[in-house]
């Protein structure tokens, strides 16, 4: 992957944002269960960071999807998980089928006002029910008029408590569950939407997430992002930036775990030495990173695929293995720094022990790994074999 001068001067401001604006009161985000959005998006559309390639006609860069990994592998150093989740659901899951695939109106209506930092949004797609399983779905919009009248129960929504309005996805049809689901754009206040207090999350705590349940929800059918009936297909496309997002912003978060465990090592002494003259400790330090560096190599190539219009099979094969990898390796850090703090690695205040907490989602949140395990099968053609019949 080879960056510009525009890239580094991307990640040299996101990193300014991030050191001044952000980690500074991320403890107070934190204690209290939210951040706040409003006025942290708008500072964010100012510097130009909301739409980084997003179209120009409604405020964004106009930029490839390298330049916003850029950013978002920036904003993976913030010292919590939950800032940049609540960021990246505005950047890379609420907007990225509005922006392609939107109306010119419905943009100018939802989209230019996120890229601005005006609006928050959330994507609403999990349910109770279904949530790597987004084919059960049992949210539905019937028409009526020229409306859709919308019924259903949305779980695990990331900044639904802040929102300005959700991209939904619901059942428009009796069709075929991959072939009967539309994406429509819901305002936050409109009548009928009810949101939860915010969930007691293990991990994650500043990012609010809740509930959201809708009855009798009545919406424009101009509000339709692209075709109806296209809605699971679009979710699909907009799941491999997702996953490329999760897997990007999980290299600062493990390399934060690393060096922040080399320097306690280093301060902290047992029986009469340094920790960190610990042979098994540095040569585990010297590990991880490596391991760091081999994801960071694969979502590198995985984001040159998706930004040269590389086959789409393979850009989602490298999105789903930089995904699960990304999964798996943070829970491999956390784990095995957190050892090395003793006992303060388990209060719940510790820098590692929040990170362990947070980065858990890795293998759950956008697609689990076992969901992962199963697109990485499919493309290797390996498929279960049929039953030989008995003679």
């Amino acid at each position: 992957m080879k960056f510009t001068h525009e890239h580094e001067q991307l990640r040299r401001t996101a990193r300014a944002f991030v050191e001044k604006e952000i980690n500074p009161h991320v403890d107070e985000w934190e204690e209290a269960g939210l951040i706040p959005a409003h006025d942290l998006f708008k500072k964010l559309g100012n510097l130009g960071l909301l739409g980084i390639c997003k179209p120009e006609e409604n405020g964004g860069l106009g930029l490839d999807y390298s330049y916003n990994m850029v950013v978002m592998e920036e904003f993976g150093r913030i010292a919590c998980v939950g800032v940049p989740t609540a960021i990246a659901v505005q950047t890379d899951m609420a907007t990225p089928a509005l922006a392609r695939f939107g109306s010119k109106a419905l943009r100018e209506e939802f989209l230019t006002p996120v890229i601005a930092g005006d609006y928050v949004a959330a994507i609403a797609v999990s349910e109770p029910h279904a949530g790597s399983d987004v084919a059960a779905i049992k949210t539905n919009a019937r028409k009526d008029g020229g409306d859709y009248v919308i019924n259903g129960t949305k779980m695990w929504i990331t900044n639904s408590t802040q929102a300005d309005f959700f991209c939904l996805l619901a059942n428009t049809s009796d069709d075929r569950s991959h072939l009967n689901k539309s994406m429509i754009i819901v305002p936050a206040k409109t009548p009928g939407i009810t949101v939860s207090r915010r969930l007691n999350k293990m991990g994650m705590r500043s990012s609010d997430t809740a509930q959201v349940f809708f009855d009798n929800v009545r919406v424009p059918q101009r509000n339709l992002v692209g075709a109806e009936g296209m809605g699971f297909t679009m979710q699909m496309a907009q799941f491999q930036e997702e996953r490329l997002y999760c897997a990007v912003s999980a290299l600062g978060g493990m390399e934060n775990c690393i060096n922040q465990t080399i320097d306690y090592c280093r301060q902290r002494s047992v029986f009469g030495q340094p920790l960190i003259d610990n042979q098994v400790i540095h040569f585990r330090m010297a590990e991880l990173q490596t391991e760091v560096e081999l994801l960071r190599s694969l979502i590198y190539r995985a984001c040159e695929a998706h930004v040269g219009g590389g086959d789409a099979v393979e850009v989602t094969r490298l999105a789903s293995m930089a995904k699960l990898k990304a999964g798996r390796l943070a829970r491999e850090v956390t784990d095995g720094c957190l050892q090395y703090w003793g006992g303060q690695g388990f209060m719940w205040e510790n820098p590692v022990s929040r990170a362990y907490r947070d980065m858990r989602l890795g293998s759950i949140g956008g697609g689990a790994d076992e969901v992962m395990l199963g697109i990485i099968c499919k493309q290797m053609n390996i498929l279960p074999g049929k039953k030989k019949r008995a003679a």
